[in-house]
């Protein structure tokens, strides 16, 4: 194919996958009450099921109220006519994208499969299903962990009892799209290293170089988000640690097996 069948190729790729997150984002829209009263409001709602479960917990530990979070003391305000409607588009539009995700991701790999040797498809098998894992993971992650202890925590800091926080529903939804969409993103980390590990960019004593500075920015990352409880930061230290174990883990057996390609056949 000439570069302009390429383009061509990858104009209807991307058509079928804004087709996509458009059905997503109309299936949004209808059901906008819920989505919105539900789904992005939920974090802010005293009643969220991440801290009921927390809260279960704690006590069937015998703790008492230790990992209940208080009342959130949460105001939002509109301070434009017209915001309120334009982001009620926001919405349908973050939530098409998500619900539709393996699908975009899917027509990315169909423009991108053709391109790869017998032995890459080999290797990929399963990759569709793997980065959709990973993707939900990661949202599920950024909504049901990190985005409540973002908004308890921004919701109830002050300098002074004199100032009031109150924020604007904008910037409401552009912190926990943020976070949602960010951790998805966060998540495929081992998709990421294997390939940068496949042409040679990453290896894995590399990561286990640099290991210890992960941890303390993941530890300071779960410290700012999360109540000053071990047991809170703890909750989403583990998940991100692990993911960089995988990684590693993941970057070595890419590394031996290029070692072992650059092999001799008799060697080999």
């Amino acid at each position: 194919m000439s570069f302009v069948d390429h383009l061509e190729a990858l104009r209807w790729h991307i058509m079928r996958a804004l087709l996509a997150i458009l059905v997503g984002a109309i299936v949004v829209f209808i059901y906008m009450d819920f989505f919105f009263g539900q789904v992005v409001m939920g974090p802010a709602n005293k009643d969220f099921i991440t801290y009921r479960i927390l809260c279960a917990t704690s006590h069937k530990l015998g703790m008492g109220n230790a990992l209940c979070l208080e009342d959130i003391n949460l105001k939002l305000i509109s301070t434009e006519m017209s915001s309120q409607f334009m982001m009620s588009f926001t919405i349908a539009f973050i939530g098409g994208f998500i619900i539709a995700f393996p699908f975009v991701f899917w027509e990315f790999w169909r423009f991108v499969k053709p391109a790869l040797t017998t032995k890459e498809l080999r290797k990929t098998r399963g990759v569709i299903f793997w980065v959709s894992l990973l993707f939900f993971s990661g949202v599920s992650f950024g909504y049901f962990l990190i985005a409540p202890y973002t908004v308890n925590f921004f919701a109830a800091y002050t300098l002074s009892p004199l100032i009031a926080n109150t924020f604007t529903i904008s910037d409401y939804i552009d912190n926990i799209v943020s976070l949602v969409l960010g951790t998805g993103i966060v998540f495929q980390l081992p998709l990421v290293v294997y390939f940068l590990a496949k042409v040679g960019i990453l290896t894995a004593d590399f990561l286990r170089t640099y290991r210890k500075f992960a941890v303390v920015i993941i530890l300071v990352i779960a410290a700012v988000i999360t109540p000053p409880d071990v047991v809170s930061q703890l909750i989403v230290t583990v998940p991100l640690w692990l993911l960089y174990e995988i990684s590693i883990s993941i970057a070595a057996r890419v590394n031996k097996e290029a070692e072992k390609d650059t092999l001799p056949e008799e060697w080999s």
